[in-house]
């Protein structure tokens, strides 16, 4: 049975959906900027009855608190995470991260390896953004802040976020328009998140320190974590395997489904 709470942390309010089964090994889902922790309902929907799923926004997104900080860093971001999983009472955790939640898990993994018992990435990377990507992105950023998620700057999002194959597929019609829809509400208070990513710090040096089974999941059409971007992340993880997934961008998940969810199950029922 999930439910929805409130959750204080590390002086913030974060908004957690936690299906709560103490005697289930735990998963927590870290999200996408952009996409909240609605982007894991199909994964929930398929693994509840064999992990406890622990679904938490975080600061500054979703459904949690705001901020008045100019940005949110990923290592902030992961603190709030490590103190999350101790309020609850977990120990340890599968962790299953998309995009900035890469950012964000690889963080916690070197920082507190106590807590994750495996990794799984889904068009994710630990660099930190080129220079003229990050100026391109944050001249976006202040468009969005000023003018909303509208016209040509919504456009842009849904390019970032689903591959040309997806927004060109007829099967993947409802799904694109769903989150076009998502993005479109998305508040100009969302600019401390989008700075901290955009402006986010290199974390490769840190790739070693993570021990623990991993798997990574990547589209071949993604625009902002490039297949190269996979595989550096592959060959820098001590134990890590590669999915390249083709016709497939930045949002495996929600792109690909049917294949995601079987392989992510199937990767941490093999961590057991």
């Amino acid at each position: 049975m999930n439910t929805a709470d409130t959750i204080q942390v590390a002086g913030t309010s974060l908004h957690v959906d936690d299906t709560g089964e103490a005697s289930l090994e735990p998963v927590i889902c870290l999200h996408s900027l952009f996409l909240d922790n609605r982007m894991f309902d199909g994964f929930v929907e398929a693994a509840t009855g064999a992990f406890r799923l622990i679904r938490p926004d975080f600061r500054g997104q979703g459904r949690s608190a705001g901020t008045d900080r100019d940005v949110i860093t990923m290592e902030q971001c992961a603190g709030d995470i490590a103190a999350l999983l101790d309020q609850l009472g977990v120990s340890q955790a599968h962790v299953l991260v998309s995009s900035m939640g890469g950012d964000v898990g690889v963080r916690l993994a070197a920082y507190r390896p106590d807590l994750v018992k495996s990794m799984t990435f889904l068009g994710s990377s630990a660099r930190a953004e080129p220079a003229d990507k990050a100026d391109a992105y944050m001249t976006w950023i202040e468009d969005v802040a000023q003018n909303g998620f509208t016209g040509e700057r919504l456009d842009f999002l849904v390019q970032v976020m689903f591959g040309e194959s997806t927004r060109a597929s007829s099967q993947m019609k409802e799904t694109v328009a769903l989150w076009t829809d998502r993005l479109a509400q998305l508040s100009r208070a969302l600019r401390p998140a989008m700075v901290g990513v955009a402006l986010r710090g290199d974390a490769t040096n840190l790739l070693s320190d993570v021990r623990v089974p991993t798997m990574v999941i990547s589209g071949e059409e993604c625009p902002v974590r490039p297949p190269e971007w996979a595989e550096e992340l592959v060959n820098g993880l001590p134990a890590s395997e590669l999915v390249m997934l083709p016709a497939v961008g930045h949002s495996p998940l929600l792109e690909r489904p049917d294949l995601v969810i079987p392989k992510v199950l199937d990767f941490l029922k093999a961590q057991r």
